[in-house]
């Protein structure tokens, strides 16, 4: 394997490198994505507010603005060609004084010069019609009705599926080391792995991309890693809101949102704390205080419902304000950096900018057939296979519940782990199958959850390619 040439080596496997992947490896590219995690979608796409974003409140004129804007579009049809969950909620964006309120004009006009028309104001008897367990003193909103919910962990694996189905080699648990250069359009990565030879060199390496930047011999931008913690509520708590709930944005940050999720919870997050470690996700106490205090000033009985589980994620942003996206085809490099929350909603856009600029460097190439495939189905909109009798008669593992709490069965878990990229771990079997997300937190599922990832005659994979271990 060392000795081959790939026409394009993908380091990192968050939602924008495997987009990339499927995108490149769609038109006719010989690629190799390259994680260091033994599984795809592990850093900062697992652990977001899992909206698909408009694009109404980016800056016009900035690279995010455009790419968010043609993402949700490119994404939206996507998702119901291969199954990944969302749901047409809409959003309301609050103001909770006449300060506030001043400022939403300008908020619109943002939107329409971005190209969202709509948008549209919301006063306070509509508001509270759509809201009525809204906290009181809400004086008007704006009513954003494309904003959608979305499954995050779905889109990643998609895209990561559709490009080892179509030929990309998938390496996992394999690290980065150094890159060389020997010749122009020749790159040499030493990984932990072993070496991989390929012409050209993306960089989708997420709070890594600034480290991957300098080693791949570039400077330009520098990784600030944002940590943001959010706070999940039971089910029980998805009767209050109707909307995701958003907050006029300051000068510093976008604020704390309350949103439904395809999955049937309730999100309240994130906050947004500078910090120096990269892999620094644990929550605080006083993260969760600080949410939980917010939460109640927004939606009061949000509170009165159980905390099904807390959890932060790093958002690789940089110190400049818009994305950093690049093509240098002299030296065959690309990069994508400092997405930052809005990664899932521009994926497929910032994997067809590059594409199409790498192309024009090359020439174009013969594109595959698009492999034909369904992801399983997670969202609570969705039919899951525990009230299919369909799907039971033909299987009766889909009537064999593991884990009662999100009501998934057997089949779900052994078909996860022999899916075209398996799960690794438990925490895979969660993102594929909504496993061990419920009350009991793997209280009650967890063992029998091991004891078939033990039992299964698959080994876990570091390398997949064309679907086959």
């Amino acid at each position: 394997m060392s000795d081959r040439c790939y026409d394009v080596a993908i380091i990192g496997a968050g939602v924008v490198g495997s987009a990339i992947a499927r995108e490149l490896t769609s038109s006719g590219f010989a690629c190799v994505l390259i994680d260091a995690a033994n599984d795809v979608g592990k850093g900062a796409s697992k652990a977001n507010t899992a909206i698909l974003h408009t694009g109404f409140d980016a800056r016009p004129g900035s690279i995010e603005a455009v790419l968010v804007a043609r993402g949700h579009k490119l994404l939206g049809r996507y998702a119901k060609q291969v199954g990944i969950a969302t749901e047409e909620v809409g959003a309301l964006l609050i103001a909770w004084d006449q300060e506030q309120a001043r400022a939403l004009p300008t908020i619109a006009d943002k939107a329409r010069a971005n190209g969202y028309r709509a948008i549209r104001k919301v006063d306070r008897d509509e508001l509270y019609a759509r809201e009525p367990a809204l906290a009181a003193g809400a004086t008007a909103a704006l009513l954003i009705p494309d904003e959608r919910i979305i499954c995050p962990w779905t889109t990643t694996l998609a895209f990561a599926t559709e490009a080892v189905l179509g030929g990309c080699e998938l390496r996992l648990g394999s690290c980065v080391e150094a890159i060389d250069r020997p010749r122009p359009r020749l790159h040499t990565l030493h990984t932990s792995t072993g070496v991989v030879h390929a012409c050209w060199l993306v960089n989708a390496a997420g709070a890594s991309g600034d480290a991957v930047h300098l080693m791949a011999g570039h400077t330009g931008f520098r990784i600030s890693p944002r940590r943001g913690e959010l706070v999940v509520f039971d089910k029980l708590a998805r009767q209050l809101i109707r909307h995701i709930l958003l907050p006029v944005p300051t000068d510093v940050s976008k604020g704390v949102l309350i949103t439904p999720t395809v999955y049937g919870n309730v999100l309240l997050g994130p906050t947004s704390e500078e910090i120096r470690n990269k892999d620094d996700n644990e929550t605080t106490k006083q993260g969760i205080e600080t949410l939980l205090a917010a939460g109640a000033k927004i939606l009061p009985p949000l509170l009165e419902h159980e905390v099904t589980a807390v959890y932060a994620g790093v958002r690789p942003a940089t110190d400049q304000a818009d994305y950093q996206l690049g093509v240098n085809a002299d030296c065959g490099y690309a990069w994508a950096a400092g997405i930052r929350s809005t990664g899932v909603s521009a994926s497929m856009a910032i994997a067809k900018w590059l594409a199409s600029r790498m192309s024009a460097s090359r020439g174009p190439r013969p594109p595959h057939r698009q492999p034909k495939f369904r992801m399983p189905p997670l969202g609570e909109q969705q039919q899951r296979p525990f009230s299919s009798t369909e799907a039971i008669a033909r299987n009766p593992d889909f009537g064999r519940l593991v884990c009662f709490c999100e009501r998934v069965s057997q089949a779900e878990i052994l078909a996860a782990m022999k899916a075209p990229i398996p799960a690794a771990d438990l925490d895979g079997l969660r993102r594929r199958t909504r496993a061990l997300m419920g009350r009991c937190q793997g209280f009650f599922c967890a063992a029998t959850l091991n004891e078939l990832l033990d039992s299964s005659p698959t080994p876990r994979p570091t390398s997949l390619a064309n679907g086959k271990r």
